[in-house]
């Protein structure tokens, strides 16, 4: 996908192989993969510190929300979105209209996503 073509997006995932399958679908698509971060404070850390375009972001780290994160992700005006298998009414109210991927996801679903998220204001 052209849209994502050298992106590097920023992976939080506690689950081994469904990081290692958001990597390959990313890896796919033509980004850069930043982590994949399994635990929160690594998370921080990386949100912190990577420079990246965009972010993957499973909202339950191995018991912990991922929400610090998307707090520093959001300041330093990096785009997110969320992937978990809970449903939208467990989401803190302040995130509750951002992006999110209902696991498990497609290849397509998660490249459009993050399509939306990187496209200029404007573009079509």
């Amino acid at each position: 996908m052209l849209a994502l073509q050298g992106l590097t997006i920023m992976v939080v995932e506690d689950e081994f192989l469904v990081a290692s399958l958001i990597e390959h679908m990313l890896e796919d698509a033509g980004c850069l993969v930043s982590g994949p971060f399994p635990r929160l404070a690594a998370a921080v850390n990386g949100a912190t510190h990577e420079n990246c375009d965009a972010a993957v972001l499973d909202v339950n780290l191995a018991g912990e929300q991922i929400f610090p994160v998307a707090e520093i992700l959001s300041r330093r005006n990096i785009p997110f979105l969320f992937v978990t298998g809970y449903n939208g009414g467990s989401m803190p109210r302040e995130y509750a209209d951002c992006p999110r991927l209902q696991k498990p996801f497609k290849y397509l679903e998660l490249v459009h996503a993050l399509s939306d998220l990187v496209r200029p204001t404007g573009a079509a």
